[in-house]
């Protein structure tokens, strides 16, 4: 460390040496190596000016260029100077520096301006020691030593490390050289290779070190090294003279190192921003393009044909919530706490907040996300509506062919038997039985009459609903339809005829027509009963198929009756056959009224009879699956009414503990950290009620009278759940990063967050203006109107508005100014970690844009600008690239090639300006 002699103590000390100068009588030697030191340590000022002296003696005799030297190595102007070439002229000018000297307290003993004048050399020599020891050696200083004692421990320091160096004095001890090499050596390393001197050779150690100093440090060659080498005791002040410019040499690359340290922190300060910045950008671009990808998908809603292609989709769906959705939901998290980590290391290195590209905002990518969730939902619905409405398709394509099908086979060779021609060779019994014939035809038509309008409403309604194969269906339909007009003009033509012949023919069996009209509706029964008992049914609930069981136990209770029917009918057989047997008719051993035969009755009945158990073990079969799906309904309630509350307990829970002041902010971050390990143990129940939630899709149940909860209810809650976890937990480490960084006691953010949470009266975490307003005054900020000063007293207003102020009173202006800081995007609300960065950041101790301006001042030697040479000496290679490539080119009137504007750099460095 440097320190600076008391004034008295030097001035004392310096006019011994100078007393000691001029009454001690120099060698020839000594004299001749002082004017040759003398003249070039001269010589590296002047040419600063843009001049030099050639004889010490003779071009100070004048005073000009002794006036301009003094000028230089002190920076400040002297007197005007005379021009005249008189003797009286020299000698003020003379007197002028000696008077500036003097004025620096040292005391000139015996030298006058008339000896420098005539060119006395001793008294020249005496003088320009003096100013060596002012202005070169005087503010030299190593633990409390004089200059001289400073100067020589400085050499000991530095040199100590290097062997066959062993610094004692000025004179003596830089015989060999070495002492001289170690010094550029321990600075430069690259510029000499000291492994290789040798303590021997000192002609070839003191021209190197010369050469060096001069080529590379610009220090000029004061001495030859014969003039060291020569003598047997070198001159001490030329040796004081020379080891002082190296001093001065490198005690500036000492500051410049400090200068490049500073900017090389701040470098990487602003570096590692860029990264993050980067990195949210690439994050937030990554998950804007996933969603945009996966929208479109979600939106499709070109349906299927089939319901395994609409299963296959909702199976797809499910791999989607399941496998694909989770990751993203991660990364939406992870986003909002890399931007939160970020903007708190911008706010405590004194940055501006950054704002993400156009679009990329965390705000956008919650919007984005909620357009994700909407269209997520939808697609639910319409898939589990698709699924509806084929599963209605189906049955009702099934049922018109089923319909369609009994219908056809009932109609086959109708048409040609209502165009036969038998009535025309037919008995008159035989007409009368085709006449009776006709009309059992006519009835048994006009009950198929509803079977046929079912199956045109049945097509009626698939059309609507839009089957994929409507254009069979209808042409089946159509075909039908048309078929049932013919058979309509062929019955109506056929009975027109038999008519005609009825008239000729009278004889009619009236049991064989009793037989055809009571077999005719009996046989249209059991098929109805057939039909009914073999049609399909679907139910969604235990009260649908207990009202399908209801009217098949019905249908049982009428089957005794109906066995009485048929029992009727084949009596009425039986006794045309003791007629035909009894009195031999002629019946050609079939009815003549109906084609219906015994056989067919008693076929038909026992396949009803067989067919009622296969119905009762049908309907047995749903109930029971209905009771199972009544069971998940159950079991799915019972678990949703209990995840469900205890969501929105934790959720409040959450709240609470974000607002509430139990210990350290260490021991909160552990709770909390407890707190969401505990929630992430509780996830095996959320899959639990997913397994079960799938098998009441699979199941194709559609709504659950148990609780009012879906799985879309839970899925949301428990990913908030996730979400509000992880963004309480950010919350605290940022508090305690802030607190740290800014040396804040857990007294004072105790204080912050009792003070934050007396006014957030909403528990909502944020606070409006006016309750932020109140805080900072019940913590007694003063943001006062400079209009009004405090008097000690309070009007009823003012007690009013600011009962707990102290007597402050808070200007709109200064406020307006605090809120710009703590709601940048002017939300209206301010959260307790901008509550918290405000009160810390008012007494901080960061790096300014000043403090960087004046640390590349340092490097670029005073100068307004900075070369790209000195960057890349004095900074690393990546950070000064990084300099280079962002510092605009110097435009002052002082410029060089290649000049570059360090200035307008260091402000951009914190979004003073554009960088």
């Amino acid at each position: 460390m440097l320190l600076v002699l008391p004034s008295s103590i030097l001035l004392a000390f310096l006019t011994a040496l100078d007393i000691l100068f001029h009454k001690c009588h120099l060698p020839q030697s000594g004299a001749t190596a002082n004017v040759k030191t003398f003249t070039a340590w001269c010589n590296s000022h002047l040419r600063k000016a843009g001049t030099q002296i050639e004889n010490i003696e003779e071009d100070f005799r004048d005073g000009l260029k002794l006036m301009l030297l003094l000028e230089v190595i002190s920076g400040e102007r002297l007197a005007k100077p005379e021009r005249g070439k008189m003797r009286v002229h020299k000698i003020s000018n003379v007197n002028k520096a000696l008077d500036f000297i003097a004025s620096k307290g040292v005391k000139l003993v015996s030298i006058g301006a008339e000896e420098i004048v005539d060119g006395n050399v001793k008294m020249t020599l005496g003088m320009i020691w003096t100013i060596i020891l002012r202005f070169a050696i005087q503010d030299i200083s190593v633990e409390e030593t004089s200059a001289k004692e400073g100067l020589l421990l400085w050499c000991q320091r530095k040199t100590a490390p290097y062997k066959n160096v062993n610094i004692q004095n000025f004179h003596i001890s830089w015989k060999d050289g070495l002492g001289f090499c170690a010094l550029i050596h321990r600075h430069r390393p690259e510029l000499i290779d000291y492994g290789k001197l040798r303590k021997d050779d000192p002609l070839t150690n003191l021209n190197t070190a010369f050469d060096v100093a001069e080529k590379y440090l610009d220090i000029p060659k004061m001495l030859d090294a014969e003039d060291i080498v020569g003598t047997a005791r070198p001159d001490e002040k030329a040796i004081m003279t020379y080891v002082s410019s190296f001093y001065h040499a490198f005690s500036g690359a000492q500051k410049a190192e400090t200068a490049a340290n500073r900017i090389c922190k701040v470098l990487a300060v602003n570096q590692e921003n860029e990264q993050l910045m980067e990195d949210y950008e690439k994050l937030a671009s990554d998950l804007l393009e996933w969603i945009r990808r996966t929208i479109p998908w979600l939106e499709n809603r070109a349906p299927e044909n089939t319901m395994q292609a609409m299963q296959q989709k909702l199976e797809d769906f499910r791999d989607y919530r399941r496998l694909h959705k989770p990751p993203k939901v991660q990364e939406k998290c992870q986003l909002e706490i890399n931007f939160n980590t970020l903007q708190t290391k911008l706010r405590l290195s004194n940055r501006p907040a950054f704002m993400p590209s156009e679009g990329k905002m965390v705000s956008d990518i919650n919007n984005a996300w909620g357009g994700l969730e909407q269209a997520e939902k939808g697609y639910e619905e319409w898939l589990l509506n698709e699924i509806r409405r084929l599963e209605r398709l189906d049955h009702l394509a099934e049922k018109f062919r089923q319909k369609a099908s009994i219908h056809e086979s009932w109609t086959d060779g109708k048409e040609a038997m209502l165009q036969q021609k038998d009535y025309e060779t037919a008995t008159l019994s035989e007409i009368k039985a085709l006449l009776k014939k006709h009309e059992a035809f006519e009835s048994d038509l006009a009950a198929h009459q509803d079977r046929v309008e079912q199956i045109a409403a049945i097509a009626q309604e698939l059309n609507e609903l839009d089957y994929y194969d409507s254009p069979s269906v209808n042409a089946r339909c159509q075909k039908i339809c048309d078929q049932w007009d013919n058979l309509g003009a062929l019955t109506q033509k056929r009975r027109e005829a038999l008519e005609r012949t009825e008239k000729l023919l009278e004889t009619i069996d009236q049991l064989y027509l009793e037989y055809a009209k009571r077999a005719a509706p009996f046989n249209n029964w059991m098929e109805g009963a057939m039909e009914d008992l073999q049609d399909t049914f679907i139910v969604h609930t235990i009260e649908e198929i207990q009202g399908l069981t209801t009217a098949h136990e019905q249908f049982k209770a009428t089957l005794p009756d109906a066995d009485k029917e048929r029992q009727a009918i084949l009596g009425i057989h039986n006794e045309v056959s003791k007629i035909v047997q009894t009195y031999h008719v002629n019946m050609a051993g079939t009815n003549p009224y109906t084609t219906i035969t015994p056989h067919e009755i008693n076929g038909k009945w026992e396949h009803v009879r067989q067919l009622v158990p296969r119905r009762d073990q049908a309907l047995m079969e749903e109930h029971a699956r209905q009771q199972q799906n009544e069971r998940l309904r159950k079991q799915f309630g019972a678990q949703a009414n209990v995840i469900g509350p205890w969501i929105q307990t934790k959720m409040e829970e959450i709240g609470r503990i974000s607002i509430e002041m139990h210990g350290t902010l260490e021991d909160q971050l552990n709770h909390l950290r407890q707190y969401e390990k505990s929630i992430v143990n509780y996830k095996p129940k959320i899959d639990q009620l997913e397994g079960d939630h799938q098998l009441i899709q699979e199941a194709l149940i559609f709504d659950n009278k148990h609780t009012n909860y879906t799985m879309e209810h839970i899925r949301v809650g428990w990913e908030q759940l996730l979400t509000t976890i992880a963004r309480t937990i950010n919350e605290v480490e940022n508090q305690i990063l802030t607190r740290d960084a800014k040396g804040i006691s857990q007294e004072q953010m105790n204080e912050f967050r009792a003070s934050f949470n007396h006014f957030d009266r909403d528990h909502s975490g944020t606070l409006g203006p006016e309750e932020f307003k109140a805080c900072l005054i019940s913590l007694g900020y003063d943001i006062g109107n400079d209009a009004q000063k405090k008097t000690g007293m309070m009007d009823c207003e003012d007690f009013r508005a600011c009962l707990i102020s102290m007597g402050y009173n808070m200007g709109e202006a200064e406020f307006a100014r605090i809120m710009s800081i703590v709601d940048p995007n002017r939300l209206g609300v301010v959260t307790f970690q901008a509550f918290i960065d405000f009160m810390s950041r008012e007494t901080a101790d960061t790096d300014t844009a000043d403090q960087v301006m004046a640390s590349f001042k340092i490097l670029a030697g005073d100068k307004n600008y900075i070369t790209v040479d000195e960057l890349r000496r004095e900074l690393p290679p990546d950070q000064a690239e990084y300099c280079i490539a962002r510092m605009a080119p110097y435009t002052g009137r002082d410029a060089v090639p290649g000049a570059l504007d360090y200035m307008s750099f260091s402000t951009a460095l914190y979004g003073e300006s554009d960088l």
